[in-house]
């Protein structure tokens, strides 16, 4: 059966990987050390958990937007910071530069994922079928109300384990190695918006300085 989509999502080893048909059915579940490797695959569209696109002035209005939906979940989207501040050479730096130049600090969890934001970036300028989808707004689409309790918790993750199922999605059998039950449950979801995303039915929330600064998806 041929993997139409993946949902893909960032961790400390590398990145998760959840594979759907066109159908909606689990094709394939791993992990990845590096995002490059995903590129060969013969698949329609590539959903990421990370920013694509960063601000000539913070923040993305993307990310506003979406914060604004999420509502009790708006922790859960980070101010996307401008370029040269992901590039400084140390967090401490980072919060230099960002509040010399922007007017506000960078969060410890943007600089630090500063890496994959620039692995996927380079990556998709060049593939099309790169897209970033933000878990939480899927699960929100899947809920028809942005989710209350967190990933972390046992409530949280049951809650969103059972919206996956309901869609044919069951990760009973998924193995990941060295991945968080969030992490495989957050690319889950991401591949369940990639597939949106390639019937054209995702909701796309634009930048409003256009799509070449960020879009999300879900």
């Amino acid at each position: 059966m041929r993997t139409a989509v993946l949902g893909v999502d960032g961790f400390r080893g590398g990145w998760v990987v959840l594979g759907l048909s066109a159908s909606g059915r689990l094709t394939r579940a791993g992990v990845v050390e590096s995002f490059s490797e995903l590129t060969g695959l013969d698949v329609d569209v590539i959903g990421v958990d990370i920013p694509i696109g960063c601000p000539v002035s913070p923040p993305r209005s993307c990310d506003t937007k979406a914060r604004r939906l999420l509502g009790p979940r708006r922790s859960s989207v980070f101010a996307t910071p401008p370029l040269d501040v992901l590039e400084a050479a140390t967090y401490a730096e980072a919060r230099r530069v960002s509040v010399e130049r922007y007017g506000i600090g960078v969060s410890a969890q943007a600089y630090h994922l500063r890496d994959k934001i620039l692995e996927v970036a380079e990556i998709a300028g060049g593939d099309r079928r790169v897209v970033e989808i933000h878990p939480e707004l899927a699960f929100m689409e899947l809920a028809g109300t942005p989710l209350t309790a967190s990933k972390k918790t046992w409530d949280g993750l049951m809650t969103r384990l059972a919206l996956l199922v309901r869609e044919g999605i069951d990760l009973a059998e998924v193995v990941a190695r060295g991945a968080a039950p969030d992490d495989v449950v957050d690319a889950a979801a991401v591949a369940w918006s990639a597939l949106r995303v390639r019937k054209g039915r995702a909701t796309v929330l634009c930048d409003e300085l256009g799509d070449e600064v960020g879009t999300i998806s879900y």
